[in-house]
């Protein structure tokens, strides 16, 4: 993608030699969620697993709910792609009650899966990551089935958790965590990393290592200080102290608060509204403009020559010249 965009008059090949390799250094990462006019559609998630009555709407009636010990491995996450005025969201909904969504071999193993096919699918325009169970996001790493392992095979775990996060983090699209529980360890890394961090009031979360005389192993000790600043994410992670939603609003872990309602779904029904702001945006523009904020501020300037050669960008100046809504096609 980065040599076809070279050639365009006025792109990136007229850029100094280090600013194109700057370009060059990050671009791996957009190209597999970017797709500029000629390549293949991406394959979607499957199997998805979808539940019958679920409704996406805010102010519709809740999901049914069936949980038991007896849950089939296949549906502890449930990869949903919404359709009608939701269509690009997709929704990965964790679904361990008997683990509290602990982050198992198996858990793992789906998400890195879902991820790996998300990340190539250009019609994917926001994902929200939720917890089907009541008052659980994510209790973090299977200690449980952490305790069965051999010395040998904890390293490669933790490095396989580690990587699905990082996957997470890398996703070409925005991503909101609905966390309307208790987030712990593993799980609140698996929020760090994604763009957006929406809460309940009674949500508990927060990077509990050091009572295990452990470190946060996923990302924590780089994705917290940027959230929340160095020395309070420190502060933190040494004392293991867990926040309230409110207090997580107040140091800047999270985006937003919501007093929970009756469902046990506030912080997801929020998550849904704000993925409903990202849809009428140009999906290049979206995804080019994530990349320049994630590489940082001397990358914006050159960012914006990926959305020059679309027709999102010319479709954009031609619905403003014409007053209408724009209709874009992520091309």
């Amino acid at each position: 993608m980065a040599a076809a965009v070279a050639t365009a008059p006025g792109t990136l090949g007229s850029l100094h030699a280090g600013g194109v390799r700057l370009v060059a250094a990050c671009s791996a990462r957009l190209c597999q969620g970017l797709r500029l006019p000629g390549s293949l559609a991406g394959r979607r998630v499957g199997p998805a697993i979808w539940t019958q009555n679920w409704v996406p709407a805010a102010g519709g009636p809740a999901p049914r709910r069936g949980y038991s010990s007896e849950v089939k491995t296949e549906d502890e996450l449930r990869v949903r792609h919404l359709e009608d005025e939701n269509r690009g969201i997709v929704v990965l909904g964790i679904n361990r009650a008997y683990g509290k969504n602990s982050l198992s071999k198996n858990l793992i193993k789906m998400l890195s899966k879902a991820v790996d096919a998300l990340k190539s699918d250009k019609k994917v325009r926001t994902i929200i990551i939720r917890s089907e169970v009541p008052g659980i996001f994510c209790a973090g790493a299977d200690l449980k089935e952490r305790a069965k392992m051999s010395s040998g095979e904890v390293g490669p775990f933790v490095s396989k958790i580690r990587a699905v996060i990082n996957d997470i983090a890398n996703l070409p699209v925005p991503t909101i965590a609905a966390i309307d529980g208790l987030a712990l360890g593993g799980g609140l890394e698996l929020a760090l990393a994604c763009d957006i961090r929406v809460a309940a009031s009674s949500a508990k979360m927060g990077l509990v290592e050091t009572k295990l005389a452990i470190i946060p192993g996923g990302g924590g000790t780089q994705r917290l200080p940027r959230a929340i600043g160095m020395s309070l994410a420190k502060e933190l992670i040494f004392s293991a102290r867990v926040l309230d939603g409110q207090e997580a609003k107040a140091v800047g872990l999270i985006s937003h608060v919501l007093e929970q309602n009756q469902e046990g779904d506030a912080a997801y029904r929020k998550a849904l509204d704000l993925a409903r702001e990202f849809l009428p945006q140009g999906p290049v523009a979206v995804r080019v403009a994530k990349l320049a904020i994630n590489q940082g501020m001397e990358v914006s300037s050159l960012m914006l020559q990926f959305t020059i050669p679309t027709k999102d960008r010319l479709e954009g100046l031609l619905a403003f010249k014409e007053k209408r809504p724009p209709r874009y096609k992520g091309e």
